[in-house]
C-alpha cells in the first residue's frame, strides 16, 4: 500500500493507494474488484458554517467532508498521478494554491503501524 500525503498551509491530507493483491476497503460505488490499483481518500470543501474546523495558514476554516470515493486504475503510475491530483484539488477547495502543496509517496509495509 502507498500513502499519498500532501502538506500545505500547516496541515496534512493522506490517502491510500491499494496495490495489486491488497484488499481495498469496500464502499458503495467502489470500483470493479478486478482493478489492480485502488485510490481512496477523503474529499472536502469549505463551508460558511457547520462542518469541522481546521486551521490552514493560521486561519480557522470550516470544512465539510464527503464520503470517500474509491477509484480503480490499471497502472501504479496512473494511480499515483491521480492521487497527487486529488490531494492538490482538495487543498485548492479550501484556498491553498497548488504550488504550495508538497506531496510525498510513502510505501507502507503490510502490518506496519504509523503515527
Amino acid at each position: 500500500m502507498l500513502l499519498i500525503r500532501g502538506h500545505a498551509g500547516g496541515t496534512t491530507l493522506t490517502g491510500t493507494v491499494f496495490e495489486r493483491g491488497e484488499r481495498a476497503p469496500s464502499y458503495k460505488g467502489a470500483p470493479d474488484e478486478d482493478a489492480p490499483y485502488v485510490w481512496v481518500c477523503d474529499e472536502f470543501y469549505e463551508v460558511e458554517s457547520g462542518g469541522s474546523e481546521t486551521t490552514i495558514d493560521g486561519e480557522t476554516v470550516n470544512v465539510a467532508f464527503e464520503s470517500p470515493m474509491p477509484r480503480g486504475f490499471e497502472t501504479r503510475e496512473r494511480a499515483i498521478e491521480a492521487a497527487k491530483e486529488h490531494v492538490r484539488t482538495q487543498f485548492a477547495r479550501v484556498g491553498v494554491p497548488e504550488s504550495e502543496v508538497r506531496i510525498e509517496v510513502i510505501k507502507e509495509e503490510p502490518g506496519a503501524e504509523h503515527s
